[in-house]
């Protein structure tokens, strides 16, 4: 059974169904900041250490398999659905993953609304993007709710899946604006934090686990989603997570962006006894042009073999040499994944 193939011209893998063997995973970033992103938007990202500095949660063997990652849920008059496939395993009308170099491009559509979601890394910057954008190729005006959602780990990923008694009494986060700051031992243990955040108003926000899903509900049934709640609640325990909620009316054949950002921020020594207010950074066009950059850095790294498919399969590792390094640098090994 085919999955997908190589496109040639792309420099990408395509993955055309969603229910492959095993998720089949890109990773992103090359500098401070990386994340393993799978065909269904599932993974984890991480600044530096993958086990000290763990931005969002991700439970190993679990089942289903792939469970937890970057998710949007779709409520579209009713009818629920994620367009990664994962975690409801919604009927798609049409279904595409792109792996490239750096980047990951997930497409789909149900019931006359497509979506396209592209994520990475970019260069200089320690955050994750996810650039979405919903058109409408139906007749009719339709209303859609927009959730997208991440666990966030509490900083040390071992303490984080084992000192439950702990956890579930030091998580806190703020929100301001359309950001939700993930703030646990933010100035006390710690001096950085992380924040979620989307260009756009926000709606409602979410930053309790158990109030969205409910408590013996998976991600596939989020009670939440199909309610249609506009929630704004958050509660100080270790189940954190960032659901931001955006209200969108699309008339026919209208396209609308979203950039939705996953920032760590490092704050500087306290200097002339100050410090600095928390802040976040998101310059969407700026990032995108780098990763177009970074694409092109692959076409000056030949390889060149007498069967073109090895030659392919070889050239877009060329680059990742430097990101591998870097892994090994910071201690990062398979018991710390």
């Amino acid at each position: 059974m085919q999955y997908g193939y190589f496109d040639d011209n792309a420099r990408e893998y395509v993955i055309t169904r969603p229910d492959t063997p095993y998720p089949w995973i890109n990773y992103l970033g090359c500098e401070d900041f990386y994340g393993l992103f799978s065909n269904t938007s599932g993974g984890y990202c991480f600044y530096r250490d993958a086990r000290m500095l763990r931005l969002t949660r991700y439970r190993y063997n679990n089942v289903p398999a792939d469970s937890g990652g970057r998710y949007f849920y779709l409520r579209d008059d009713g009818d629920v659905w994620t367009p990664s496939w994962m975690p409801m395993k919604s009927t798609l009308s049409r279904y595409e993953c792109r792996h490239g170099m750096g980047y990951s491009r997930i497409s789909s559509a149900r019931n006359g609304l497509a979506f396209s979601q592209v994520s990475f890394v970019p260069l200089h910057d320690n955050c994750e993007i996810h650039k979405i954008t919903l058109t409408n190729e139906s007749l009719v005006d339709k209303y859609i709710d927009i959730f997208s959602f991440i666990e966030f780990c509490l900083w040390n990923a071992n303490d984080d899946m084992t000192n439950f008694q702990r956890n579930f009494s030091i998580g806190e986060v703020e929100i301001e604006g359309s950001r939700i700051y993930h703030k646990t031992e933010y100035r006390e243990r710690r001096n950085h934090y992380a924040v979620w955040a989307v260009n756009v108003p926000i709606d409602g926000f979410d930053t309790d686990r158990e109030t969205f899903l409910g408590l013996y509900n998976g991600f596939d049934n989020p009670q939440a989603v199909f309610k249609g709640d506009r929630i704004t609640l958050s509660l100080p325990d270790g189940r954190r997570l960032a659901l931001i909620i955006s209200r969108r009316v699309f008339h026919r054949a209208n396209q609308k962006l979203l950039c939705l950002c996953l920032v760590t921020a490092k704050i500087p020594r306290i200097k002339n006894g100050k410090v600095p207010a928390l802040s976040t950074k998101s310059r969407p066009i700026i990032c995108l042009k780098n990763m177009v950059r970074r694409k092109r850095r692959t076409g000056r790294l030949p390889c060149l073999t007498s069967t073109g498919k090895i030659s392919w399969a070889v050239l877009p590792w060329t680059p990742k040499t430097g990101a591998c390094r870097a892994w090994r640098a910071f201690g990062i090994s398979t018991s710390a994944w």
